[in-house]
C-alpha cells in the first residue's frame, strides 16, 4: 500500500519522535560498545553490519520498538466526506488508539501526550496487582472545543503507567471556517483551554473525581521547535484540594509547524488582567445589588439567594455561568427525555471531611459528566442547559424542600404563563398554580403535588432574579419575573461580562454529550444470564429445583418497554396487551405473580442484593407450588454519557393448590 507524501512525512515524524522518546540512539551506543568490547581478541574476524544488527535482535532492541510502535489503517465513510479519504490509527507506547480522523495538513493539530504520573500517595502503600487480578483503575478524560477523549483504565499505584496520546484539532469558528488554516493570531487569540479531569473507578464500579485541571496549551506556540514537555501538578477536590498533589508529565507539540510566537507571554498577561478587572467589576456590582436587596425588607438576609457557588476546585464563579444553553444533537430528542437522561446519573453529595453537616460543591459541566453522578444543584444546572436547548424558557431554582433542606430544581415559563417544575433527580414534573391568600376561605384552593417549600432565587445563563415578595413560600409565589416588586433582576450586561463564553478564561468550556458507549441487547442478555444464575442458586440454597419458561421470560419484554417509555413521556400505553399476553399463557388454575423493578447500574449482585429486600420479589424467587414456572426478563436502554436505565421483572406461575 502506496502512501500520499504529506502522509508518508507524518508517519516519518511519528517514527523519529517515538525513537528521540526511547533514547533509542544512547541505547545502540551502550550495544555496539559492549559488543565491541566482547570481540576485542585480535584473532577475531571484524565486526560487521549484520553482527551488529543481531546484537540489538539479542537485546530485544528490535522488538521493543517494534512491540510499542504500530500502525493501522482503516477505510471510512462519512456523510460529509466524498472524497473517502483513509483514516490514520497511530498507537505509540503501547497506548489505546490516539485518534481516529481524517489527517488533513491544511488545519492545524496539536498532539497531546501523557508520560506518566507519579506522586499519587493515597496508594503508596497498594501493592501491584497481579495478571487478570480486578483492581482499582485511573480513567484520565479530556475536552477542548467540542472534542472529548479518553484514555484507557490503568491500575491505581503511587505512579500509574499513565502512558497515553491525543491528537487534537485546532479549527476556527463560525460557519464555513471549521476547514480553514488557523493563523498564528488566531491561535492565539482561541483562549479554550484542555480541561482535564481525572477519574478513579472502584472494583465496586464507584467513580471517584480525583482531579480537575484546566491547560493552556498555548505555551506550546512560544517553544522555537513547536514541542515541548513538562510537568502538571493534579490537586485534590473540594477539601481535600491542599492535601492530594498528583503530578502527570505532559509532551505537547503542533503541526503543521509555523514561526514561534514570542508574544505569547504578552497575550496571557493582557487575558489574565482582562479577567481579573472584569471579575472585580461584577463582584463590586453583585455587593452593591445585595445591599440593595437587603434594604427592601430585612427578611431578605434569611432568604436562599446564591450569587456565587464553588466548583471543584475550590473557585468561586457566578452561579449563571454553570448554566449553559446545550443542544443534544441526535442523542435526545425532546425535553422529556433530556429530564429522563438527567434523572438517571446518580446522586451523591459532596465528601464533608470530619462531619459539620452538608458540604456544598458544584462541579463543572465535564467534571459531572466524567464521573456520572453528583448533587441535586449539577443535575439542576446540566438539566437547565439542555431544556435551553430545546427552546424552552428554563431556569434553575435555589430553595428548599421538607424540613427546610436546601434543594435546587429547575421552572419553565410556557408563552401563556404557564409554571412548570421539573425535579431533576427523577424527571417528575408539577404544575404550578399559585395560592391567593386574599380569597375567601369557601374558594377552593389547589393543593400542591410539588415537594418544594421555599424558593429564594431564580437563574439561567442571562438572567439572575431573587424573590422580593413577602414570603419566599412556593405555592404563594407568582412568577412573573416582568413585575419588579416580586422579581429584583441583576443587570444582563453585568451577568454578560463574566458569564458568556470566552468573557472571561476563567469560564470552564462546554463539553458536548457523548453517545451511548454500551450495546442495550447484549447488556440485557448478559445481566439476564446473571440473575438466571443468582435465581438458580437462591433456590437451590432453599432445596428447591427451578424451571425456566423461556416463552414467558420473552412476554415480559412488552411491559418492561412500556415501563421505560412511561417515564420518558408520562404516558402509559401498552398494558392491555400485556395483560391478555399473560392470560393466554397462564393455564385455567395456575397463579401468575410479577414484580418489576428499576436501576440505574448493571452490577448483578447489587440488583439481586436489592430485590431480596423487598417481600414481593422473595415471595416470587423463593415461590413453593406444583408445577412451578419461573421467568425473568432484563431490559437495558441506553443514553448518553454511559446511563443507562435497567428494568427487571421477576415472575412466576405455578398451580394454586388448597
Amino acid at each position: 500500500m502506496s502512501l500520499p507524501p504529506e502522509k508518508a512525512g507524518e508517519l516519518k515524524q511519528i517514527i523519529r519522535d517515538h525513537l528521540i522518546k526511547m533514547d533509542i540512539h544512547g541505547r545502540i551506543r551502550d550495544v555496539l560498545a559492549e559488543t565491541v568490547r566482547s570481540e576485542q581478541d585480535p584473532g577475531q574476524r571484524h565486526l560487521t553490519e549484520g553482527d551488529f544488527i543481531r546484537a540489538l535482535q539479542q537485546r530485544g532492541i528490535v522488538d521493543d520498538v517494534m512491540k510499542d510502535l504500530r500502525f493501522a489503517n482503516v477505510v471510512h465513510s462519512t456523510e460529509t466526506d466524498s472524497s473517502h479519504r483513509p483514516e490514520s490509527h497511530f498507537v505509540v507506547k503501547d497506548m489505546t488508539q490516539i485518534k481516529t480522523s481524517n489527517i488533513d495538513l491544511k488545519r492545524r493539530c496539536l498532539y497531546l501526550q501523557v508520560v506518566g504520573g507519579k506522586a499519587f500517595l493515597e496508594h503508596l502503600q497498594e501493592p501491584e496487582p497481579l495478571p487478570g487480578q480486578v483492581c482499582s483503575t485511573f480513567t484520565l478524560y479530556l475536552h477542548f472545543r467540542n472534542q472529548r477523549f479518553h484514555s484507557k483504565p490503568v491500575p491505581c499505584a503511587c505512579e500509574p503507567d499513565l502512558q497515553e496520546g491525543f491528537l487534537l484539532e485546532i479549527h476556527k469558528d463560525g460557519p464555513g471556517e471549521g476547514s480553514k488554516m488557523v493563523d498564528a493570531t488566531t491561535m492565539l487569540s482561541i483562549c479554550d483551554p484542555i480541561h482535564m479531569v481525572l477519574i478513579r473507578n472502584d472494583t465496586s464500579g464507584e467513580t471517584t473525581l480525583v482531579s480537575s485541571y484546566y491547560l493552556d496549551w498555548r505555551t506550546v506556540l512560544s517553544a522555537p521547535s513547536g514541542k515541548t514537555s513538562f510537568a502538571i501538578e493534579l490537586l485534590g477536590v473540594g477539601k481535600q484540594q491542599q492535601q492530594k498533589q498528583q503530578h502527570n508529565d505532559i509532551y505537547f507539540s503542533y503541526s503543521p509547524l509555523s514561526h514561534s510566537m514570542s508574544q505569547w507571554a504578552l497575550t496571557q498577561s493582557l487575558e489574565r488582567q482582562r479577567t481579573a478587572e472584569r471579575e472585580r467589576l461584577f463582584l463590586i456590582y453583585a455587593k452593591q445589588w445585595w445591599r440593595e436587596f437587603l434594604e427592601i425588607r430585612p427578611s431578605h438576609q434569611n432568604k436562599l439567594v446564591k450569587i456565587f457557588a464553588q466548583d471543584e476546585n475550590g473557585v468561586n464563579r457566578p452561579v449563571c455561568s454553570y448554566v449553559r444553553l446545550l443542544r443534544a444533537g441526535r442523542l435526545l430528542e425532546s425535553p422529556r427525555q433530556a429530564a429522563r437522561f438527567v434523572s438517571l446519573l446518580a446522586q451523591e453529595r459532596a465528601p464533608a471531611v470530619g462531619g459539620g453537616g452538608r458540604q456544598e460543591q458544584w462541579c463543572s459541566l465535564m467534571a459531572f459528566l466524567c464521573r456520572n453522578k453528583g448533587d441535586c444543584e449539577d443535575h439542576a444546572t446540566l438539566l437547565c442547559s439542555l431544556l435551553l436547548g430545546f427552546g424552552l424558557d428554563s431556569y434553575v431554582c435555589v430553595g428548599t424542600k421538607g424540613k427546610a433542606t436546601p434543594h435546587t430544581w429547575v421552572m419553565t415559563l410556557g408563552t401563556d404563563g404557564t409554571v412548570t417544575f421539573w425535579e431533576s433527580l427523577t424527571a417528575h414534573r408539577y404544575l404550578h398554580q399559585p395560592i391567593n391568600p386574599d380569597d375567601p376561605p369557601l374558594v377552593a384552593q389547589p393543593k400542591p403535588a410539588y415537594p418544594y417549600s421555599t424558593i429564594g432565587c431564580v437563574f439561567n445563563h442571562k438572567a439572575f432574579l431573587a424573590n422580593c415578595q413577602p414570603t419566599d413560600a412556593v405555592e404563594l409565589c407568582v412568577f412573573d419575573f416582568q413585575d419588579q416588586s416580586r422579581w429584583k433582576s441583576m443587570s444582563e450586561e453585568a451577568l454578560n461580562s463574566v458569564c458568556v463564553p470566552g468573557a472571561t478564561t476563567s469560564l470552564p468550556p462546554t463539553p458536548p454529550l457523548c453517545s451511548p458507549s454500551l450495546d442495550p441487547a447484549q447488556s440485557s442478555n448478559q445481566l439476564e444470564l446473571e440473575m438466571r444464575y443468582l435465581v438458580s442458586e437462591q433456590r437451590k440454597d432453599l432445596g428447591l429445583a427451578t424451571v425456566w419458561d423461556d416463552s414467558l421470560s420473552y412476554l415480559l419484554s412488552a411491559a418492561l418497554s412500556a415501563y421505560e417509555m412511561e417515564r420518558c413521556t408520562g404516558v402509559s400505553c401498552g398494558n392491555e396487551e400485556f395483560q391478555d399476553a399473560v392470560r393466554r399463557a397462564v393455564p385455567d388454575g395456575h397463579t401468575f405473580k410479577g414484580f418489576p423493578i428499576h436501576f440505574v447500574h448493571r452490577n448483578a449482585r447489587r440488583v439481586f442484593t436489592a430485590c431480596l429486600r423487598s417481600p414481593f420479589c422473595e415471595e416470587i424467587i423463593c415461590c413453593r407450588g406444583d408445577h412451578v414456572r419461573m421467568a425473568v426478563r432484563v431490559r437495558v436502554f441506553a443514553y448518553p454519557e454511559s446511563a443507562c436505565a435497567v428494568w427487571i421483572m421477576f415472575a412466576c406461575k405455578y398451580r394454586s393448590v388448597l
